[in-house]
This record gives structure tokens, sequence and C-alpha cells, in this order.
């Protein structure tokens, strides 16, 4: 061990950064697997333009709003770390076993997917450009102050633990990655409206194969987002992907088995939306719970979760590929499951189980606050967009199909 840098855990996080980078790539397929054949290549397209439009502004200046010292009152970080300034082989301050760059890059690709979540919303009617432009501003004005706020060090933890007397808890992006997401992609659908014919006309899956690889690469990927977060190869990390592999397990067959009850067949999509479900659920927990809590994290979820899918459905909402209904709803019902049973001899905070009552408190102020500002900030920033440079392409266009229409391309030409 050489200037405080663990080759131990530098391994390990190298290895998580590169899983995450992964389900960011994986979470196209999964999308593009969901909409029409005319739009697959956009739909994967818009992961991969996140991931990559993410990673510029992060290195320009939003890691340094998330993760650098307080300024303006907290609201976000100072400056810096702008254009990686000090961010360089030395230990991190937040992460002292590992490379400074290295907990850059890891939260890098955090920041990437959950803009590449937020894409449900824009499914199928979303202008390059406006989504660019709304891409850059979401990243900048929502995410990185929600991860400052939850994990820099910044205003929301300290004023929700002045008035609860405990620090909420976000192991590893429930409410950073998977509320703030899902919240902002409910919002942006009821801003620009539904895909025309939607409610009149089925818009069914086009490859559920492809879906269900791309499900596979989340799951395999999440080891990295939830066992990465320790920060280090050590028992709290073996229990994250434990309770990560659990939660999934319980939450794809919970889900399985309530669409068998409610049609007579249990869906593969439903199974796989299930094991989402459960991973999104377990992911502020997964270094505070065990394994049997993790059972209830991925059969809660995935019923919460199911429900709400049906309720957005039934309501005509068109969020159309459900980071509302899964990661929203399931983010914030992990979050409350977190304040109800983390364990003291796991994570070193006690939950409400174990009579620590001001944790729960903690964990529902948190939600509801993220979710509140993602929402409202969320919606403006799409009426914004959309009055400047347009979020929606033009009927003839949507009607076409954005493969043709944006990006000159078709996925099954040979099929023509």
């Amino acid at each position: 061990m050489a200037g405080g840098i663990d080759p131990g855990a530098t391994a390990w996080v190298l290895a998580s950064t590169a899983m995450v980078v992964f389900m960011s790539l994986g979470l196209g397929f999964f999308y593009g697997g969901l909409v029409r054949r005319k739009n697959v290549l956009s739909m994967i397209l818009l992961s991969f333009l996140s991931l990559a439009l993410v990673s510029i502004q992060w290195v320009l200046y939003g890691y340094s709003l998330a993760f650098a010292p307080n300024c303006c009152g907290g609201l976000v970080g100072d400056l810096r770390y702008a254009l990686f300034r000090g961010v360089g082989l030395g230990p991190a301050p937040a992460a002292p076993k590992i490379p400074h760059i290295l907990y850059a890059v890891y939260q890098m690709a955090f920041a990437g997917i959950t803009l590449g979540i937020l894409t449900s919303a824009f499914a199928e009617r979303v202008r390059l450009e406006g989504f660019l432009l709304y891409g850059l501003l979401w990243t900048t004005l929502v995410y990185d102050p929600v991860a400052h706020w939850v994990w820099g060090g910044g205003l929301l933890h300290e004023v929700i633990k002045r008035y609860t007397g405990a620090a909420p808890l976000d192991f590893a992006g429930g409410t950073v990655v998977h509320i703030a997401s899902g919240f902002s992609a409910l919002a942006i659908a009821l801003a620009i409206g539904a895909r025309r014919g939607f409610g009149e006309r089925e818009f069914p899956p086009h490859n559920i194969p492809l879906t269900l690889i791309g499900a596979a690469i989340l799951w395999f990927g999440w080891f990295g987002f939830n066992a990465g977060s320790a920060l280090a190869a050590n028992g709290q990390a073996a229990n994250a992907l434990a309770v990560t592999h659990i939660a999934a397990s319980a939450g794809a067959l919970a889900w399985g088995l309530l669409s068998l009850w409610r049609t007579g067949r249990m869906s593969t999509l439903g199974f796989a939306s299930g094991a989402v479900a459960g991973l999104v659920a377990i992911t502020p927990a997964a270094g505070y719970v065990g394994p049997l809590a993790a059972i209830v994290f991925g059969v809660v979820a995935a019923v919460v979760c199911f429900y709400a899918l049906d309720w957005r459905i039934r309501r005509g909402i068109d969020e159309s590929l459900d980071a509302w209904a899964v990661h929203g709803v399931g983010g914030f019902t992990g979050a409350l499951l977190t304040g109800v049973f983390a364990r003291k001899a796991i994570g070193g905070v006690p939950g409400l189980i174990e009579g620590n009552a001001a944790q729960f408190v903690a964990q529902f102020a948190d939600a509801v606050l993220v979710a509140a500002y993602a929402f409202a900030v969320s919606y403006v920033l799409a009426k914004l967009v959309d009055r400047v440079v347009g979020l929606r392409v033009s009927e003839t266009e949507e009607y076409l199909g954005l493969d043709i229409v944006e990006h000159g391309e078709e996925a099954y030409a040979w099929l023509e």
C-alpha cells in the first residue's frame, strides 16, 4: 500500500466502474426492445448519448458541482475540481483507499446512467437537439445538486439531520439515481405529452429478447453499482452483492407470480421488470440490511411498482418505458424500507425495527423532497427547452420513425 492507496480496493472499484458503464449500454438494449421497430436505434443511441454527454460535462464542471466542498450555502459544490483540476492519482478525499481520479470516474458512470434512465420519457418522440440540450441542463440543475445534497455533504441532508436527528441513508443511489430520474421522467411525460395514437392503439414491444438481454446486463452490472459503492473489497461490499442478487430474485418472482395470478400467464417482460424493481429498491439499502430483509425489499417493490405501472396506464400517462413506475416508485419504496430495516451490525445505523424511528422520518423527508425538486425542475426545463429548440418531432416524423428521420438508418432493413 503506497500513499494510502489500497490495491485491492482499487481493483474492485476499477471493475465496478466498468460494470456500471456496461449497465448504461445495456440499458439501451433494455429500452430498445420495448419500442417499435422504427425507433429501436434511436432508443439505444439515447442511452449511449447520455453516457457520452454526461461524461464530458462531468469533467468540465459536473463532478465539482456534485463533490467539491460546499458553495452557495450547500446547494452545490464549488468549482475547485472543474476541468478535473486536482483530480489525480492520490487518495480521493471521500475515499482515501482509492485514487481520486478513479472515484471521480466511478461517480461519472452513475451520473451517465441516471440520464439514460430518464430517456424513458422521450421514447419515440424526441428531437436529438432538444434531448442534448435538455440532458445537459438536467444533469447540471437536477443530478449534480441532488448528488451534492446526498453524497457531497450538501444542504438537504444537513437540514434533514438538524430537524429529525438522523442523516438520510442512500448507499448506492436510490435517491440520487432512481427517485431523481423516475420522478423527472414523469414530469417530462406530462410536459411534452403522449406519443400520437397513444391510448387509441397498442404500441407493443418489438423485440422482447433484446429487452431481456438488456435486463441481464443490468442485473450483472448492478453488482458493480451496489457492491462497488462500498469503495473497498470488504465485508460490506460482499453483503451488498448478496442482498442485490436476493432482492432482484425476489422481485422477479413476485412480479412474475402476480402476473400469473392476474392474467393466467407469467410475462417474461414482467419477470424482468420485477427484477429491476428489486434491484432499484435495494440500492439505497445495500450496505445496511441483510439477506432476509432483501427478500422483503424485492417482494414489496415488485408489488408496489406493478400497481404503479397499472395506475399509470389507467390514467393515460405516456411515460413510455416506466422509469417512474419502476425507478421512481421503486427508489421511493426502497428509501422508506431502508429506514425500517437498516441494521447497526451491518451498516452502523439502526432503523425503525431496532428502535430508531428518526431514521425512518429522515428517509421519508429525503425521498419526498428530492422527488418534489426533481419533478418541478424537470417540468420547467421541459417546457423551456421545448420553447427554445423544440423537444418533439413533427407528426410526420413520428409516423416515419426516428431511426430514419434522425439517423438515416434502419435496424432491420434486411427484413424489408
